[in-house]
């Protein structure tokens, strides 16, 4: 990528399909580029918008706080919808598109979690939620769990309003939801949410200045370059602190003598005669050839 495309970026996020998006705080532009680096689209913002995913590329959602509203933009940066919040509610604080329906919206002056269908332009449910949103960055609702994300915090809600996790996080950005994994966007690092448990780092450089990953790869801008990682080197790996432990070398198995009478003993036993009367005669041919005299004996 030209270090120039690089420059002043606020914000990376890469799709599935390896294209980018740049935002840029300076001039409030959203800039799409694909994996070779051109040009695809760009979106001229009046104001400032916070990207929430792009992980559908058709429909990429954008919330002002500014503006009291959200955009949906198509694969070229055209914007295809817009909602528009000052007329409906309070002040929408932050705003989650679960789908290409419903809107999960904080309501800081109401102190409520509404769910909306901005489709029909109607109130689903709504929920108290008296949650502190100092330096919210971000919201996220899934499977009747609420995930509210501040730069310093990581905070886990029923619908109840019951706190069920609480986590440090060191100036966090976004969640990215990958199937039933929830993720936190940090600016140098992107960690697991382990349910109820803890925060696990997946990755992460001291260095760079914007993380993210698409389902593939990890991408981070460290020096106005961009850097490309795959999800098998970004996984930490353990060092070996003790020698793995030899295989056991399995035991030969030791073949019980055949019963005299039996057929096989009887074999065994004109075998050995004939071994003993001529070594050098004791070949698989002479065996062959005395078979015979065996089958005397009524094997």
């Amino acid at each position: 990528m030209d270090t120039l495309k690089l420059k002043e970026s606020k914000d990376m996020l890469a799709d599935d399909y390896g294209n980018l998006y740049i935002y840029k705080n300076k001039d409030f532009s959203l800039t799409k580029y694909d994996s070779l680096g051109k040009q695809i689209g760009r979106l001229m913002l009046t104001v400032p918008y916070k990207i929430q995913t792009v992980q559908n590329p058709l429909s990429v959602p954008l919330f002002s706080e500014n503006a009291q509203e959200m955009k949906f933009v198509d694969q070229n940066m055209n914007e295809i919808q817009k909602v528009d919040f000052k007329q409906k509610f309070g002040f929408i604080k932050m705003a989650y598109a679960e789908d290409l329906q419903q809107l999960w919206l904080l309501d800081d002056s109401t102190k409520r979690l509404i769910q909306y269908n901005f489709r029909n332009e109607s109130t689903i449910n709504s929920y108290p939620f008296d949650a502190s949103f100092d330096e919210l960055m971000d919201l996220l609702v899934y499977e009747n769990k609420v995930y509210i994300l501040t730069k310093k915090h990581i905070r886990v809600y029923t619908f109840k309003f019951e706190k069920i996790f609480e986590a440090p996080i060191e100036n966090g950005k976004r969640f990215r939801r990958e199937n039933e994994f929830i993720l936190v966007i940090t600016n140098n690092s992107i960690l697991k949410y382990v349910p109820e448990k803890e925060m696990v780092t997946v990755f992460g450089d001291a260095d760079a200045q914007i993380v993210d990953k698409n389902t593939l790869s990890y991408f981070e801008i460290k020096a106005n370059k961009l850097y490309l990682y795959s999800l098998e080197k970004g996984v930490e790996t353990k060092p070996k602190t003790e020698p793995e432990p030899q295989q056991k070398v399995p035991e030969q198995e030791v073949e019980k003598p055949a019963e005299p009478d039996s057929p096989e003993g009887k074999l065994e036993k004109k075998t050995q005669e004939i071994e003993q009367k001529n070594p050098a005669e004791s070949s698989l041919q002479k065996l062959i050839e005395e078979t015979s005299d065996v089958q005397s004996v009524g094997v």
